[in-house]
């Protein structure tokens, strides 16, 4: 077992891990960081609970090793506040997506993905790209209706700009 010193931009701050250099970013994020939004589902990459973003791609933090991250990650932690939600957590409220909620982390995170590369993207695209995140409680309606939603808000608050 080898260990590394890395430095890990997370949520617009330095950090600054001493760990194994084959260590999942997931586990890293959870354990030496302490930021538990993002959520261990499978551990080989299939269901997306582990979703963060790395320079606004969504990743699975489980298939990735800590040695390997470039960019600014991104988790749920850092996705708007109490006092501002984000444009998807409001729609995922509104919309009343979660139900258990174990995979809404990675739920939200894939939509902000999405919706930073498509501001209108149609069923076809978010199907596509949701066809990885596995919700249990079978919310996919919900959560399609809510990307579309938060789509619609965020262009016209960059209309309105």
């Amino acid at each position: 077992m080898s260990t590394m010193k890395k430095r890990l931009s997370v949520n617009n701050r330095t950090h600054d891990v001493d760990v194994d250099d084959q260590m999942p970013l997931l586990w890293v994020l959870r354990d030496e960081l302490g930021l538990h939004g993002t959520k261990y589902g499978c551990g080989i990459g299939l269901c997306g609970a582990c979703i963060v973003l790395i320079d606004d791609v969504a990743v699975k933090s489980c298939a990735i090793t800590a040695a390997r991250v470039q960019g600014e990650i991104t988790t749920i932690e850092g996705v708007g506040s109490p006092r501002e939600p984000h444009p998807v957590q409001l729609a995922w409220i509104e919309q009343q997506v979660a139900q258990c909620g174990y995979c809404q982390p990675g739920q939200i995170m894939t939509a902000i993905a999405l919706l930073l590369q498509q501001s209108a993207p149609s069923d076809h695209d978010i199907d596509r790209v949701f066809a990885s995140n596995l919700c249990r409680c079978a919310t996919y309606r919900r959560i399609r209706r809510a990307v579309k939603e938060a789509a619609i808000s965020l262009r016209e608050g960059n209309d309105n700009a």
